[in-house]
């Protein structure tokens, strides 16, 4: 009986346990889920095999590794490293939907002599982003043609719902400190032949509208290094490189106010947080003025008008309440983080919406060419979301793949390659899970 443990049983987990679980009896298959708070995983997976498990305790965790076929890991990523070591020492397949570190990368060796693989980077963004991409660039490249720009976009969103008063459109359905950190660091891209770079404190300014047709207008910001991508993709000489995520429109004019304010600064502690108010809290980064309402006041500093677009929203999430936080310490960030939790959490109303879409520009028997590919997926509800199948199905099905012999490799992988990302891919077509394409031919230069 072939094993398979899974390493965490979080929001992210639901799609891919219902579905290795749902094919276990037909393929002998054992499932394990290990997870440090068992209740939590049996009160939503009541018929499943639960162990409780702490990836610091190296002989319990070996013992489970050893006895299992692959391991799955769900844990935060910074957690992935203790699992690849033991994995690599064992002889264990592991597969995740973190991004690929160094220090994983460099077991490469351990896993190849102990004849076990390792893919990271299979589930959304990375993960199918990479898989879906991969296609079609292998194919204009098959073909012989010159490419000449590719561009890709994903975004986590609500579905369109008229009876939702939520001006945002957006709650979160992944981590929420990534979302509030987005686009701190270095954001780089590569625009017509030039290397461009946009500042944080202008990131969330330079958007461009995207439309996807049947599902509308989305608004772009550029991710933060797109130019990794240039040897990842194969894709040296490109003129144009650019990664983004995407939000409804009108989002990014008010997130940037957050950004102006300073409210997503995570260097430092604020001071008297635990009888701080939303209020105060966001009059903390403005200047003194006792005559003037805190609304007044945002409304000049950021110079927009008191009943504009990006007031409503703002007032939407109370940030204008004499709410308390609701926290004894934290960082700007850490506070914007826990205030927004409260209206951007998932209710058992909502639906949220994966919007996934490439470009990709080349020249065909000298014609300049353009495909268009994207793909869209609807949540039925806060627990079977469409983030929980666009990261879970694709390890779900990395992992039956695998144990089934259709994807054999070893040592450490990302899903670039064609006896990775072509059976996976299939599998989600089967499923539904399509890409639409559009091939629009440009106008030659003169």
């Amino acid at each position: 009986m072939q094993q398979i443990l899974i390493l965490g049983a979080g929001r992210s987990s639901t799609s891919l346990i219902q579905y290795l679980l749902a094919l276990a009896p037909e393929k002998s298959w054992k499932v394990t889920i290990c997870e440090k708070d068992t209740q939590l995983a049996i009160s939503k997976f009541p018929d499943a095999d639960v162990v409780e498990f702490d990836i610091f305790d190296e002989q319990e965790a070996s013992k489970l590794i050893s006895a299992a076929s692959i391991v799955i890991s769900m844990m935060p990523a910074s957690l992935h490293i203790h699992a690849a070591k033991l994995c690599a020492k064992l002889g264990t397949n592991l597969l995740t939907a973190s991004y690929l570190s160094d220090d994983i990368k460099s077991l490469d060796g351990e896993f190849q002599a102990n004849n076990a693989a390792c893919i990271m980077e299979l589930g959304l963004d990375p993960g199918l982003d990479h898989m879906s991409a991969m296609k079609v660039l292998d194919r204009i490249k098959s073909e012989g043609c010159e490419l000449t720009g590719f561009e890709t976009f994903t975004g986590g969103l609500l579905a369109d719902d008229p009876t939702k008063d939520n001006p945002w459109q957006y709650k979160f359905t992944w981590n929420p400190r990534n979302v509030v950190m987005a686009g701190t660091g270095n954001v780089k891209f590569i625009q017509e032949g030039r290397y461009k770079y946009i500042p944080y404190h202008k990131l969330f300014r330079r958007t461009e509208i995207i439309h996807i047709p049947g599902y509308g207008y989305f608004e772009g910001y550029a991710n933060r290094d797109s130019l990794k991508y240039l040897n990842v993709y194969k894709l040296e000489g490109i003129k144009t490189l650019y990664r983004g995520t995407l939000r409804r429109p009108g989002f990014c004019k008010a997130w940037d106010i957050f950004v102006q304010l300073g409210a997503t600064d995570d260097t430092y502690k604020m001071e008297k947080v635990a009888v701080m108010t939303h209020r105060e809290f966001i009059n903390s980064f403005l200047s003194y003025n006792p005559d003037d309402s805190v609304e007044l006041k945002l409304a000049h500093y950021m110079n927009v008008d008191r009943e504009s677009e990006e007031m409503y929203k703002l007032n939407w999430l109370d940030l204008f309440s004499d709410e308390l936080v609701g926290l004894s310490e934290g960082t700007p960030a850490g506070i914007l983080e826990h205030i927004l939790k409260k209206k951007w959490t998932l209710d058992d109303t909502d639906r949220d919406l994966i919007v996934m879409w490439h470009k990709f520009n080349f020249i065909k028997n000298g014609q300049p060419t353009e495909i268009q590919s994207s793909m869209v997926t609807i949540g039925d509800n806060d627990i079977n979301t469409a983030m929980s199948k666009t990261v879970g199905l694709p390890l779900g099905i990395a992992a039956h793949k695998i144990l089934d012999n259709e994807i054999i490799v070893k040592g450490v992988h990302i899903p670039t390659s064609k006896k990775i990302y072509a059976p996976i891919l299939n599998r989600l077509e089967e499923m539904g899970f399509e890409f639409s394409e559009r091939v629009v031919e440009l106008p030659k230069k003169k």
